[in-house]
């Protein structure tokens, strides 16, 4: 009995224990969670100085003494939501000039050497290339090669001796939508900083999965700015794809003659072939002699069209838009001409079509990139200047379907590049506008260097500061090297000062004179003359006038297509067929050239305008702009000079009308 007792007694006294051990376990208070990482969670930006060399030449300043250096910026994404084509704004402190960088590129398409501080005024913005995009720790599970990025930079900085700090001035997120606090030493040579939403963005954002890494969804919406270039991979092979390049005007006056499009292949990619447009130069050199022929060896390189890594693109004629081989694309073939579309919509876009061909690493169908650094000018003195960024992933185009039945066809992948039109301080105007009228015999010409004067001008010295002197109305057909004469004749006759030295040009490609015609009880005229100084004829011109006091007065112009458009503004074009500005001829019977001109006159009521004040200056605009570009405008307007001046006038506007009619007979 005692024997068989003992196992029982053993496995109640087990049984006892765990139950005691179960309650011991109910009763004790659960683990306290840990502690929250201190560290950043949000978007670390951190920039490790790795050290600099003295370079020649070595100079007796030490604040002015040359070193190499290296340095290395990083992007991690810390936080809960992707962040999608990441760029960073670096403020270096020490005249840094750029000349190698790895892992991005600089956001403004800026050339190597780049000087940080005459280029970008010390805020230098990198945009990530290849990897646009840092996915988050929770999609990843912390993979460091999708949620990190890496930026290296080479360059030269000026600075003295040890003890030195190698820092920027500011490091942060070039995102409007992110707060960055000022950074702050993580080690000697390391500077950090945590950005994260700020409260305004956090509301607003859209809700994003976390854990999506499908790179088809939550693209950043499209962008808008002056001009759109929207690059479309339309099929994709595993060692090419045919691309769509689209150019989108969206400026309310801004325009291109001649376009030329350039952008930097950075992953040895090269143009096979092209409909649409053309490449300024059929050159292969670079790819028989290099990567390229190597790897595609079997591959015919004298029917490849171009291999330049930074190619420049023109557009086709219009006589080559039904060419089955180059042409055949809807909005190509214009000759470089995209206007806006508040002008023509039907030609506010341009577009072609390539094949371009890849290199390894990229031979899959899903690896696909962009060129960057894309760059936009028109041949034209008078096109406006522009600064693109870098390409940007979109949702993939939706292309109507080319038969007409009513269905689209998605793109393979989309990227965006926007540029704005940019005026820099130092930019002046290409145009300006001179002033007359019928009660005052004198015209006010354009300013003195109203478009700027050459820094190293040949021939007599002139005075850049002195104002420009009065002119009779028939100088306005005279170039202005050939005016001096009429001027100081004009003057004398007039008893007008004359400057010495005499006042510079105004050297604008255009000038437009607005003459006030007619003043009476219930209306008012005006004449608006076109002169092209240039050596280029100008298709399809266009010209905004901006009228504050006068605009709802406006009735009608008589030669010219002119419409009220709002804002004070009366937008005015050529009519059909008579469009085309020319460009200065040489008239038989002058020693010098003429320019090309157009006129009309423009009609005025008062009965919308009551109390305006034609002859006080209400009968002038304030501001013009030719083919996008904003003029010079005069610093004064005539005055009234009594009856004797209204009948020279007139006797000069009959001067100026003969002048123009003979103009239209030699032309």
């Amino acid at each position: 009995m005692a024997a068989s007792a003992a196992p029982q007694v053993v496995v109640l006294g087990l049984l006892l224990l765990a139950g005691l051990a179960a309650a011991q376990r109910g009763t004790t208070p659960a683990a306290a969670a840990p502690a929250p990482d201190p560290g950043c969670n949000g978007i670390q930006l951190t920039y490790s100085f790795q050290g600099r060399t003295k370079i020649r030449p070595f100079v007796s300043d030490i604040n002015k003494q040359p070193y190499a250096f290296r340095a290395n910026a990083t992007v991690l994404n810390s936080g809960t939501r992707p962040l999608k084509s990441w760029a960073i704004l670096v403020e270096f402190a020490h005249g840094e000039i750029l000349v190698g960088v790895d892992g991005a590129v600089l956001t403004g398409g800026g050339e190597l050497p780049y000087n940080t501080t005459e280029d970008a005024g010390n805020a230098t913005s990198f945009s990530g290339y290849p990897q646009t995009d840092l996915l988050t720790p929770i999609a990843t599970a912390g993979d460091l090669s999708q949620i990190q990025a890496s930026v290296g930079i080479v360059g030269t900085l000026f600075a003295g001796p040890d003890p030195f700090d190698p820092f920027p001035t500011k490091l942060s997120l070039d995102n409007p939508d992110y707060a960055c606090p000022a950074a702050r030493n993580a080690t000697p040579a390391t500077l950090s900083t945590c950005c994260v939403l700020t409260p305004e963005a956090e509301a607003n954002a859209t809700v994003i999965d976390a854990n999506a890494t499908d790179p088809t969804k939550n693209f950043l919406p499209r962008g808008t700015g002056d001009l759109v270039i929207t690059y479309d991979v339309l099929q994709a092979y595993p060692s090419s794809y045919l691309a769509l390049v689209t150019l989108e005007n969206n400026a309310k006056l801004g325009r291109l003659d001649n376009w030329r499009l350039s952008w930097e292949w950075r992953r040895g990619e090269f143009i096979y072939s092209m409909k649409g447009a053309h490449t300024s130069e059929v050159d292969t050199s670079g790819c028989i002699y290099g990567a390229q022929g190597q790897y595609y060896q079997s591959l015919d390189f004298s029917q490849v069209l171009n291999c330049d890594r930074k190619p420049v693109i023109l557009d086709l004629p219009l006589s080559r838009y039904n060419d089955t081989q180059i042409g055949k694309i809807d909005n190509c073939c214009r000759n470089g001409t995209i206007l806006p579309k508040s002008m023509d919509e039907k030609q506010s876009k341009s577009a072609f079509q390539m094949q371009v061909f890849k290199m390894p690493p990229d031979l899959n169908r899903t690896k696909l990139f962009p060129p960057a650094n894309f760059k936009i000018a028109g041949a034209s003195s008078l096109n406006p200047d522009y600064t693109c960024g870098q390409p940007v992933p979109v949702s993939p185009t939706a292309i109507p379907d080319p038969s007409g039945l009513d269905s689209t066809t998605l793109a393979v992948a989309t990227w965006q590049v926007v540029c704005n039109i940019t005026r820099t301080k130092e930019a002046k105007p290409k145009c300006c506008v001179t002033f007359s009228a019928y009660y005052n015999d004198s015209v006010i010409p354009c300013n003195t260097c109203a478009c700027g004067c050459p820094a190293n001008r040949r021939g007599p010295t002139c005075s850049t500061t002195a104002q420009s002197m009065l002119l009779p109305p028939e100088a306005l057909l005279v170039p202005f090297d050939n005016r001096t004469q009429k001027a100081m004749v004009w003057a004398e006759l007039k008893h007008h000062n004359v400057p010495r030295p005499m006042p510079c040009g105004d050297f604008c490609g255009v000038s437009i004179n607005w003459h006030v015609s007619t003043d009476y009880t219930k209306g008012w005229s005006a004449r608006v003359t076109l002169f092209n100084w240039e050596d280029v004829d100008m298709a399809n011109w266009f010209a905004a006038i901006v009228m504050d006091k006068a605009y709802d007065g406006f009735e009608k112009a008589y030669s010219f297509n002119a419409t009220a458009v709002g804002k004070n503004t009366i937008f005015v074009q050529g009519l059909e067929g008579l469009n085309y500005l020319g460009k200065q001829t040489n008239m038989s019977g002058t020693d010098y050239l003429v320019p090309g001109k157009q006129q009309s006159v423009l009609s005025f009521t008062k009965k919308l305008t009551p109390g305006i004040d034609v002859v006080a200056g209400d009968g002038f605009p304030t501001k013009v702009f030719f083919n996008g570009d904003e003029c010079a405008m005069p610093q004064r307007i005539p005055m009234s000079s009594g009856f004797r001046t209204r009948l020279s006038s007139a006797f000069a506007l009959v001067l100026v009308l003969a002048a123009s009619a003979f103009l239209l007979l030699q032309q």
